[in-house]
């Protein structure tokens, strides 16, 4: 990664928002993004001399737009949009999630259309160098007119004023006290500031970035473990061919069938029993199932690229157009553009998660796993294996089912029945997040028992050769499990191939697998 990054605007990608928000990775405005800021506010500043109604400027917001505000109360106007809309309640967001939410923010006012300072970008791009985080709670947003009191809450920490809180040094202080440690001046609120703060998707949108990241990867762990445990249950490789999704030719499909193939090659446990003509749905439809994850996900990603540098202010600043009036009013702030993809990879995460444990109960279950030791219980000493792990298992898959009903088909209307239709993608997200906590967990167990698996089959048969893949996965699980030292509980196992997963030990286990992108 390139020590700076530069935003404008037009040229964020997910990676970059993975550095600044896990590796807090520096950033820059760009000239021409500050150029273009400035033409803005000038714009906006001009109008507060006039007698011109500009909406958020010299006008009160939502249903209150009727109300014209004198010139002198514009600054005034701002900071009271901020303290009135800064009323999130819940548990705090993450500071990874909020430094993803600012560098999103700044990036939105940066491409020039939102009609405030330059000052507002360069001083949450200080925020993120000294790293002061807001404290933003996670509840209190319908997606529409965007993430208004999270990013209300992150707009006071900005503003002069005895109000905000941040986390400084790992510790929970006062916005004044962590701003003053970090020698970063707060500013008075001018026209449109508080606005363009406040209006856009970008918890919504930090949160769903990063759990698309994490999805990308913990698709590559799912087709990994299900490459072991299908090898360790004597699996038919003839579901697996390319010619038979040549003629049903779905992208994930394809992808999925090739990376097993890949990861299953060499292995002397694949067909080693020509007598099983096909195999249960959970190993045979594996590609069929991850595949469609995978068109899913793929889906969610190109709509939060779009939205990684998009402008979902309003009113819009568009100098460019040929209206004496530049300040166009319309709905980009509107969470629906993502809220509907958050909750389509909620449910592929959801089916990667049940489709795993699918495989774990077959690996667990004496009369289903092809003679391997009932719930995969040592024969050297009295256990129960397997046995509990995929109670829990069923239990998290159980929980994302719950958690499955699609939040962007809900609304409530607020403000007055202003906003009479909203997106709920902001609870779309933060489930779309705990549905990959899960299934990052279901997976892990998978894994757990696939390892074992795979070791009672080589016990059994020394010498015997598994695929190339499984092999190297078999080995890299294997460390992270000898590393926990002496005996461990089941929990402790789990949660450290589940950090192994979300840390990306396991990615690209040999060369040649197909990734999302």
């Amino acid at each position: 990664m390139d020590d700076i990054l530069t935003i404008d605007g037009t040229t964020l990608g997910l990676q970059d928002v993975v550095d600044v928000a896990r590796k807090a990775r520096v950033v820059r405005l760009a000239d021409h993004a500050r150029t273009a800021m400035a033409a803005s506010y000038a714009w906006v500043a001009k109008a507060c001399t006039l007698d011109q109604p500009v909406y958020g400027v010299n006008t009160g917001f939502g249903s209150l737009a009727r109300l014209k505000i004198d010139p002198a109360q514009t600054s005034q106007l701002s900071l009271n949009l901020l303290r009135s809309h800064a009323a999130g309640v819940g548990k705090p967001v993450s500071v990874e999630v909020v430094r993803a939410m600012m560098l999103l923010r700044a990036n939105a006012l940066a491409k020039g259309a939102s009609g405030c300072r330059p000052v507002l970008v360069d001083t949450l791009l200080q925020m993120l160098a000294a790293e002061i985080t807001p404290v933003v709670p996670s509840q209190g947003s319908c997606g529409s007119s965007g993430d208004l009191a999270p990013l209300a809450h992150l707009g006071l920490v900005l503003a002069e004023g005895d109000h905000g809180e941040v986390i400084c040094r790992g510790k929970r202080m006062s916005a004044a006290e962590g701003m003053a440690l970090a020698k970063i001046p707060r500013l008075q609120m001018e026209a449109k500031d508080g606005l363009a703060i406040t209006n856009g998707a970008q918890l919504t949108t930090a949160i769903g970035a990063l759990a698309i990241f994490d999805t990308i990867a913990l698709v590559e762990a799912a087709e990994l473990s299900a490459a072991m445990s299908i090898e360790a249950l004597r699996g038919a490789s003839r579901a697996f061919r390319a010619g038979v999704h040549a003629v049903r030719p779905y992208r994930g499909a394809i992808a999925t069938a090739s990376n097993l193939r890949v990861l299953f090659e060499g292995s002397e446990l694949m067909d080693s029993m020509p007598e099983k003509l096909q195999d249960a749905y959970s190993l045979r439809c594996t590609p069929q199932v991850l595949g469609a994850c995978r068109d899913a996900i793929q889906y969610a990603l190109s709509q939060i690229s779009i939205e990684l540098n998009s402008v979902t202010d309003n009113p819009l600043i568009l100098l460019d157009e040929p209206d004496e009036n530049k300040a166009f009013s319309a709905g980009m702030f509107h969470g629906e553009p993502v809220g509907i993809p958050l909750d389509v990879l909620k449910i592929a995460i959801s089916e990667v998660a049940s489709l795993s444990e699918r495989r774990l109960y077959r690996l667990t279950t004496g009369s289903l796993s092809q003679r391997l030791p009932p719930a995969l219980a040592s024969k050297d000493r009295p256990e129960l294996g397997m046995m509990v792990p995929q109670t829990t298992a069923a239990a998290l898959v159980s929980e994302n089912k719950a958690l499955g009903w699609p939040a962007s088909i809900d609304s409530i209307p607020t403000c007055e029945d202003q906003e009479d239709h909203v997106a709920m993608s902001t609870t779309a997200a933060r489930r779309a997040s705990r549905v990959l906590d899960n299934a990052t967990r279901v997976v892990a167990i998978e894994m757990l028992a696939a390892v074992r698996a795979l070791e009672f089959r080589t016990l059994e048969a020394p010498g015997l050769q598994l695929g190339a893949g499984t092999t190297e996965g078999l080995r890299r699980a294997r460390l992270v499990l000898d590393g926990l030292g002496g005996v461990v509980t089941p929990s402790v196992a789990i949660e450290a191939l589940a950090a192994w997963i979300h840390n990306g030990g396991h990615l690209q286990v040999v060369s040649g697998l197909e990734v999302i992108q």
